[in-house]
């Protein structure tokens, strides 16, 4: 079984214990979190409708906080000396998926 979810903008593939890197989230190591199923897969049915998906649960586990990769900006004028230098590393949040349930339809 798996699912596809809204995770900060992004739809993301899930299944019972992927680790998932999405947009920073507030909440401590260890708490739980429930994402929002865009679509549900358990073997041959396909759940897709919102009326349906109502009934479904995707619940998630902080593991903690990452940095993503380094991004190098450099700005620069032709002909005045100005030159300036600037970095960013976007915060991000580890996830592990525990569960999708399917709850009443």
């Amino acid at each position: 079984m798996y699912a596809i979810v809204r995770a900060g903008g992004r739809q993301e593939k899930v299944a019972v214990d992927d680790v998932l890197t999405v947009d920073k989230l507030a909440g401590d190591v260890g708490s739980t979190i429930t994402l929002q199923p865009l679509l549900v897969v358990d073997g041959d049915d396909v759940v897709s409708r919102t009326a349906d998906l109502a009934g479904y649960e995707v619940t998630a586990e902080i593991l903690g906080a990452v940095k993503g990769p380094k991004i190098n900006i450099m700005h620069y004028r032709n002909k005045t000396g100005y030159k300036r230098r600037m970095g960013h590393r976007q915060p991000y949040t580890e996830v592990k998926i525990t569960g999708i349930k399917a709850g009443k339809k």
